[in-house]
């Protein structure tokens, strides 16, 4: 810094700012000239009145905001019908600064400003206090060449004037008014251009909103992983072009991104500690973030000056601003285990009403400390190290009673409503269901939009001491995740469970639970693991004289024999189901079971047996209105009757079952029969019928992330692309589910694939001989 006297009236202090930081100071007796490499603080007195056409600060790297940057670009342009006010908004650290001043400096590079680009610093959330509405206004009129002993003196008249100056700027062009880091409206209010073709544009941490503030509101939000690890990269070869570390450490350098979660000051922190230690591993920084609990410690820097940046100091500043209840709230968030909380879930951690919450959660919001996704949903998220600032904030202010309590209140209530939607999903047609939920639609979209948070639920209960809560809630999730396919989580679910179970000492819950278990276990292909598991639930029923559950196990057993291909012990056990089930007169369990031993019938091909087996459960579950069910068993029976080579019957059995499906709109059930009638179609040699409705199965199979299904989709597929002679298509559709299976590690059905792969390659040798023959022939007659 220097500083000096060029005469009697004339004092100036001039500092040079490195890097990205300059140090705006305004106030009613000092403006700032600014220069590429300076900032001049001339004060007051008969000193010249300098025009500051371009006040702009340099512009830094902008990395992955393509699309907020084109946006912004978009409303800036003054012959467009964007508007006069533009406030970018977003999380402290999320790069608001950068993207503004770049878009500023490429909205002059484009000629749209020849009036002038102004900036001033609000320092809104500074902790010093914010710059007044009525000061930047003295800057900006002092950087428009007003004296000081020519500015009015009173606020109104100094607003009369600004829009005077603006006014007469507008002959030479527009001008834009860059004012960073607002915290309120009142800051901004007064230096709002009059003429349209000017434009305000301003930062705040704030969803900045009111009366008489007309503003576009743009939301930023933080890098995905590659755009983070960009940033990093960008940051690291500007300082040193040689430096190997991002090329040689490309995963490393993702996982530092991800631990930073996308946050661009994180990651510019980040940055410059491998900057300053250039010897460092991105490994090491890497391993120092990896634990949550010293992330935000690990994230400070510190320049030479002693200056300390740190991501928890930012996030304080729009934290220190917030009244109690929001401020309570926002540290009781960081007690849901998931990635989001709904409006209802954060009334229940708060112990508020819930219109009372929302107002709440929307002065959170505002304060840009979570974030509505996607608005209106109800759904709150806060960044991953805002989470870890809430979390220790909740530590430090909440005592561990109140802890204990809001966490129970959030478990219960999980369990509750999980507990009320399982109602739905176990009912059968006609059956009375508690009023939580008006119906099993409902039902089922709560569960989808809960299901992170209730799977990460689970291990929480188990760790805080409720067991009681995370068997529960294991038992009550296993329906759904199973209806919609999560079978990992399912997997995870039943083994917390099953600790759970058999710390309670609780036999009949941990047969349920192995069961359950069992059930995911088969889904997976982990068909021996999955066979123990029924069978230790069939001897703890059978001990306990649950016969009820009893035959439930025999016949989740007999599904798992049939995958081990032991087809004549899976018979035997579906038997032994259907027996239970007709001595209890619970026809709805009977019907499932029978269905199941058809299906072992026809592995041990044992066709006309299957087809009794399974008319009986399609006659059971229509009586029953079981739609669901009648289609699964209307499926089966249509492999039956293919089996039995009576085709025209199969084909019609897998068709109502389509209609059936399509009608509940069960993808899943759809699309195998939807491959199950390509292979009949097949028999009758309809393939190009066949080569549709195998076609489509893939294409479900594909969404629903079933690889084994699609697989063997596919080999069907080749199967029927075959009989309608087209080949080298077929080579393809084989090929592909050979690679499937080959990484499943399914031998059995990658030889089915092999072999007719071998089949499709001969065929179309054979055929080519012949066209080749078939054409000499021609030639010589």
């Amino acid at each position: 810094m220097m500083s000096g006297s060029n005469g009697p009236d004339r004092t100036f202090q001039q500092t040079t700012a490195s890097g990205q930081a300059l140090v705006n100071q305004v106030g009613r007796d000092q403006y700032n000239e600014y220069t590429d490499n300076s900032t001049t603080v001339w004060g007051a007195g008969s000193g010249p009145a300098p025009q500051a056409l371009v006040a702009l600060p340099a512009a830094v790297g902008l990395v992955g905001r393509d699309t907020p940057a084109g946006e912004l670009l978009d409303v800036l342009d003054p012959s467009g019908p964007g508007t006069g006010v533009v406030v970018v908004t977003g999380l402290a650290g999320i790069g608001k600064s950068a993207l503004v001043l770049h878009a500023a400096h490429q909205a002059r590079a484009r000629g749209w400003f020849f009036g002038g680009a102004l900036f001033v610093h609000l320092r809104g959330y500074d902790r010093a206090g914010p710059v007044g509405g009525d000061q930047a206004l003295q800057a900006l009129l002092r950087a428009l060449g007003i004296r000081d002993e020519d500015l009015p003196p009173t606020t109104g008249e100094q607003q009369g004037l600004y829009r005077s100056e603006l006014a007469r700027r507008a002959q030479d062009g527009p001008v834009l008014i860059v004012a960073d880091d607002a915290s309120s409206t009142a800051q901004l209010l007064p230096l709002i251009p009059a003429q349209p073709e000017h434009r305000l544009l301003a930062t705040s941490r704030d969803a900045l909103t009111g009366p008489g503030f007309p503003a576009r509101l743009v939301g930023l939000s933080q890098l995905g992983t590659g755009a983070a690890a960009d940033l990093i990269t960008d940051v690291l070869v500007r300082a040193r072009p040689d430096d190997p570390r991002p090329r040689q450490e490309s995963q490393a350098l993702r996982e530092v991104a991800a631990r930073c979660g996308g946050l661009p000051l994180a990651l510019t922190i980040a940055a410059a500690q491998l900057t300053a230690d250039p010897g460092l591993p991105i490994a090491d920084l890497s391993a120092g973030l990896a634990d949550a609990r010293t992330r935000l410690e690990t994230l400070r820097h510190q320049d030479r000056d002693g200056r300390s940046l740190g991501v928890q100091a930012s996030f304080e500043l729009s934290y220190r601003r917030l009244d109690d209840q929001p401020a309570r709230l926002f540290r009781l968030l960081s007690l849901n285990p998931g990635p989001d909380a709904s409006t209802d879930t954060a009334a229940v951690l708060a112990d508020e009403p819930v219109r009372t919450t929302r107002q709440d959660l929307a002065a959170l919001a505002r304060a840009g400390l979570i974030g509505e996704q996607p608005v209106g949903s109800n759904r709150w998220r806060m960044h991953d190290l805002t989470r870890l600032y809430a979390d220790e904030l909740c530590r430090r202010h909440e005592d561990g009673t109140h802890r204990q309590q809001a966490l129970e209140r959030l478990l219960d209530y999980y369990r509750a409503t999980t507990d009320a939607a399982d109602d739905h999903l176990r009912a059968l047609p006609g059956q009375s269901v508690p009023d939580r939920f008006p119906d099993r639609t409902a039902a089922l979209a709560w569960l989808d939009a809960e299901r992170l948070n209730l799977t990460a639920a689970l291990p929480l209960a188990a760790a805080t001491g409720h067991p009681h809560t995370a068997l529960s809630l294991a038992i009550c999730l296993s329906v759904y995740l199973h209806q919609r396919r999560y079978f990992h989580d399912a997997l995870t679910a039943g083994h917390h469970a099953l600790t759970a179970a058999r710390e309670l000492g609780a036999r009949q819950h941990e047969g349920v639970v192995l069961s359950n278990l069992g059930l995911a276990l088969r889904e997976v292909r982990r068909f021996e693991e999955a066979i123990e598991a029924h069978t230790k639930a069939v001897v703890i029923f059978r001990k306990l004289n649950d016969r009820h559950r009893e035959g439930g196990a025999l016949n989740n057993l007999g599904l798992a024999l049939q995958e081990a291909r032991r087809f004549e012990k899976a018979i035997e056990a579906h038997t032994k189901a259907v027996v239970i089930f007709r001595k209890l007169n619970d026809r709805h369990h009977e019907s499932m079971a029978l269905n199941n031993l058809g299906l072992a019938l026809r592995g041990a091909r044992r066709f006309e047996e299957a087809i009794e087996a399974h008319t009986k459960a399609v006659v059971i579950f229509r009586k029953l209105n079981d739609r669901h069910q009648e289609g699964t068993a209307l499926n089966n029976l249509g492999l039956a009757l293919r089996g039995a080579r009576q085709f025209e019957k199969a084909i019609e059995a897998h068709t109502k079952a389509i209609a059936i499906s399509r009608k509940l709109n069960d993808r899943h059930h759809e699309s195998t029969a939807l491959n199950n009638l390509g292979s009949a179609l097949q028999e009758v040699r309809r393939f190009e019928e066949a080569i549709e409705a195998h076609t489509k199965a893939i294409a479900i199979f594909r969404k629903l992330n079933d690889r084994h299904r699609e697989g063997t989709a596919l080999n069907n597929l080749g199967l029927a692309l075959r009989g309608a002679r087209r080949f080298e298509e077929a080579i393809e559709a084989h090929t592909k589910a050979i690679a499937i299976f080959r990484k499943l590690n399914d031998r059995h059905h990658e030889s089915m694939a092999l072999n007719n792969l071998g089949n499709a390659q001969g065929e179309m040798r054979q055929s080519r001989g012949l066209r080749a023959l078939w054409r000499r022939f021609t030639r010589r007659r």
